[in-house]
């Protein structure tokens, strides 16, 4: 596949075939690193790594996965530099382009990584936005297949607020063949642009994507449930409203009992324990949250190297 130099701003983006390389290359790095093999596959490179949003997950995994692929990632928020100043977006593209290989962003509105990618002469990676968080998604899939091998034709059950994450996933789920149900209620559902987009995609690869208001029904025969939290970061405000709208989508012991008695339980972090899952649930025997949480890692890896290294992996 000719990943050099493209972007990644959501996995719609993606064919089915760049997916599963990316899920290849991903298995192929972590084993690497697992066996303390040589992987430096960017060594004297540059990442620019911009974060509007505070971040735990997404920072750490880029800045010592970049690092561990033998490059130099950069931080970069709006406080140190002249994006908090008001520098167009445009500008900061630019001139970032002349400094590094590649950059990631971490921001609010959808517009503003595609602003930058529209203007950047080296690949963007979004590590989110308020529409799409791929990385995260893409790292999903990949603990999914470590899971259960094969995943053409499992079901993933997404419950809770039709948000970013729940965007992703479609999509993810839709690229590789996957059965997905999200489960909310009305007036929380997934855009409908995206959902539209997501079927589509499905069609393609022969799986189906829905939405349920019931997420016990939405739950049945799944082989992974999956949650996040109900009020995203720049929502704290209405957290009283989403937990009393959501209070009946959480994943929880008697949820998990209308799923396939292997299935996984699954959480992007940060979780918001005893509100969109239980305690019991999230560090109980079919819990891969952290599973998830390291493949953020590995899964990065692939997609940096495919985008910036001119190794053939």
């Amino acid at each position: 596949m000719a990943f050099r130099g493209k972007n990644l701003l959501t996995i719609g983006d993606l064919s089915v075939g760049e997916v599963a390389t990316i899920m290849d290359v991903a298995r192929k790095i972590k084993k690497k690193q697992k066996n303390g093999e040589w992987h430096q596959y960017l060594a004297g490179k540059a990442l620019g790594m911009i974060f509007h949003k505070a971040s735990t997950r997404t920072r750490v995994s880029f800045e010592v996965g970049f690092w561990q692929l033998g490059g130099h990632p950069i931080y970069l928020n709006e406080a140190a530099t002249q994006m908090g100043r008001g520098e167009d977006i445009r500008d900061t593209a630019r001139v970032l382009s002349r400094y590094v290989d590649g950059v990631m962003i971490r921001t609010f509105g959808h517009h503003i990584v595609e602003e930058l990618a529209r203007h950047s002469s080296v690949p963007v990676i979004n590590g989110l936005t308020d529409k799409f968080h791929p990385c995260q998604a893409l790292a999903d899939i990949f603990t999914l297949i470590e899971y259960k091998g094969t995943i053409k034709g499992r079901k993933m059950t997404y419950v809770g607020d039709g948000n970013n994450m729940a965007h992703s996933l479609m999509l993810g789920c839709a690229k590789t063949g996957v059965d997905f149900v999200c489960a909310s209620p009305k007036g929380y559902w997934p855009d409908a642009g995206v959902l539209s987009a997501a079927r589509a995609m499905a069609a393609e690869t022969g799986c189906t994507i829905l939405v349920e208001e019931d997420p016990l029904k939405a739950a049945e025969n799944a082989d992974a449930l999956y949650t996040d939290v109900w009020a995203s970061m720049g929502m704290e405000q209405e957290q009283s409203i989403r937990q009393e709208s959501l209070n009946d989508y959480q994943i929880n012991k008697y949820l998990l009992k209308a799923a396939k008695p292997d299935a996984i339980v699954m959480h992007c972090l940060p979780a918001h324990r005893g509100e969109e899952i239980t305690d019991e649930v999230m560090e109980g025997p079919q819990s891969a949250i952290f599973d998830q949480a390291e493949n953020r890692l590995h899964v990065q890896k692939a997609i940096m190297a495919l985008l910036m290294s001119d190794v053939v992996l």
